[in-house]
This record gives C-alpha cells, sequence and structure tokens, in this order.
C-alpha cells in the first residue's frame, strides 16, 4: 500500500510539472509576441517562433527562446545581432529544432561550430551572418559535418571567402545549396562540385570590393557546375553567359529545372539554348534598362 502512495505521488508529482512547464512556455510566448513574435503552437508547446524585426532580441530574450525545448522553426530576421558567443549557448538545448533561419547574427566560427550540436537541423539559412566580423572565415562550418539530417542550407549576404566554401564542401548530405553576395571567388565552384547529393544549386555573384575582387561566377564556372552529376534544379545570375558556356549544362544528366536571371542574354539565345537542353525547363526574364546598369556597375 505504501508503495502504491508513493507511485501515485510521483505520477501526481510528474502530471504537475507538466502542467506547469506548458504554462510556462505559454507565458514566455506571450512574452515575445509583445515583441512582435509570432507563434505557432501545437496543444499547448510552442513549435514555431518567427520575428520580422529581431533588434530587440538581447540576452533575455535569447534565454527565454532557449527555454521553448519544443521548438521545430525558429526565424529572427531583421538584424538579430544579439545573437553572438555569449548567446548562442542558450540555443543548445533546442533539441527538437529543424529549421533555423538568423538575419544579422554575429558569431564567430566558434560561435557557428557551436551549432552543430542541434542534431536534428534540416534546414538552416543565414543572412548577413558576421558581416565584416573580425576573424571570421566560415571555418565553422566544419563541424557541421555531426548534423546527420542537414539537407539545405543558404548562405547571402557575408563577407566569407573561399575557407568557408571549402568547410561547406564537407557536408556531404546536403541536397540544396544556396549562395549569394559572399567573398567566395571562382576557385569555390570546385568546393561546391564536391558536394556528392546536390539536386538543387543557386548561384548569384560576389559582393563587390575595393581593389577589383575576382568574380565567383562568369562563363568558366559553367564547366566545373558540370561535375554535379547529381543537380536537378539550378539557378544563376549576375554574371556574364554566353551560350556556348551555357550549352555544356547539357552534360548534366539529371537536370530538370534551369533558371538564369540578371545577364546580358536575349531571347534568341534563350530559344538557342533550349534547344540544346530540350528536356530541362527553362526560366528566364531579359534585363530592364535599370537591371542593365546596375549589373554593368557590378561586374566592374
Amino acid at each position: 500500500m505504501k508503495f502504491h502512495c508513493l507511485t501515485m505521488l510521483a505520477v501526481v508529482s510528474l502530471a504537475q510539472s507538466s502542467v506547469l512547464h506548458a504554462d510556462t512556455e505559454v507565458a514566455t510566448a506571450q512574452g515575445l509576441e509583445a515583441l512582435g513574435a509570432t507563434v505557432v503552437l501545437e496543444g499547448d508547446r510552442v513549435v514555431e517562433l518567427s520575428f520580422r524585426d529581431s533588434k530587440r532580441l538581447g540576452n533575455e530574450q535569447w534565454r527565454a527562446i532557449g527555454s521553448l525545448t519544443h521548438l521545430k522553426k525558429l526565424t529572427a530576421y531583421g538584424g538579430a545581432k544579439g545573437l553572438n558567443d555569449e548567446t548562442v549557448g542558450f540555443l543548445v538545448g533546442l533539441q527538437e529544432l529543424e529549421s533555423l533561419s538568423l538575419d544579422g547574427a554575429q558569431l564567430s566560427d566558434g560561435g557557428l561550430a557551436k551549432l552543430a550540436e542541434l542534431k536534428r537541423l534540416k534546414r538552416v539559412s543565414f543572412f548577413h551572418l558576421s558581416f565584416r566580423k573580425e576573424g571570421f572565415t566560415g571555418e565553422g562550418f566544419s563541424a557541421w559535418t555531426e548534423l546527420p539530417d542537414l539537407e539545405s542550407l543558404t548562405v547571402a549576404g557575408m563577407s566569407m571567402g573561399d575557407d568557408g566554401f571549402r568547410a561547406i564542401a564537407t557536408l556531404t548530405n546536403l541536397r540544396q545549396l544556396r549562395t549569394w553576395h559572399t567573398y567566395r571567388t571562382e576557385a569555390s565552384n570546385a568546393e561546391i562540385a564536391k558536394l556528392p547529393r546536390l539536386t538543387t544549386l543557386k548561384l548569384g555573384q560576389r559582393l563587390p570590393q575595393r581593389g577589383n575582387a575576382p568574380l565567383s561566377l562568369s562563363d568558366a564556372s559553367l564547366e566545373t557546375l558540370t561535375q554535379i552529376k547529381t543537380l536537378e534544379t539550378l539557378e544563376i545570375g549576375e554574371a556574364d553567359f554566353h551560350l556556348p558556356a551555357l550549352r555544356q549544362l547539357a552534360k548534366l544528366p539529371r537536370l530538370k529545372q534551369l533558371k538564369i536571371d540578371r545577364t546580358y542574354l536575349s531571347e534568341a539565345d534563350i530559344d538557342a539554348l533550349k534547344s540544346a537542353l530540350p528536356g530541362v525547363q527553362i526560366g528566364f526574364e531579359p534585363l530592364t534598362e535599370d537591371q542593365r546598369k546596375k549589373l554593368d556597375a557590378y561586374l566592374k
């Protein structure tokens, strides 16, 4: 009888603890909603959290976010500079997190590597991560080989060069990679081509820099990209492509969709390319005059 009473007491105590935790999650979510968060609940569990403007998120708020242990999707856009090497540790308890999208976080390579503790991550997008942060190279991505389910990565608007893409090339489970406006050079295309399971790739041009920084995307890139025999969808833009180089994409046996934008190609060029790639759906939009001026300046 004594044992039975103890068991019942333990069950009641556990139930009370679960209710208390649920109440705490809801209260935390309400506090974050007051800062502009959009919250998605499943029952009494917070499973999605998104901010369009993250400028007001400091230590206290990132600690609160890290307490929402049932989160599956976290989005913090609009300048999440409060996420740094000090606060990133608050997130390691989010062991159910599958999707992470950040804009403006300020992490060192060590802080970036810390995120590899989120073992269920599948989709990650970084915009303006550690932009012009001293010492940041992107080599912290090398720790992400420990993420068995990671399939999609976006890196854009980042002062990260070829070293970062050399690290990304070790993430052999990636199916989708999207990148534009970084400091990478043409050499990084050979690193990207090493990804053995890549089916979707979006490439844009490097960021202009002082001293005539070399391009990262041109006709010379296309032959390198033909090494990615798993590729099914390719999106390329902000470059001066020519028809003979584009015809090389016929070497991609699984290519189904090709999108080309912000380039000097004509409609006649695209018609000829469609003949060369009969099994590929090709999307194209001619340059407007304003876009032409911007592209001229961008490629100098």
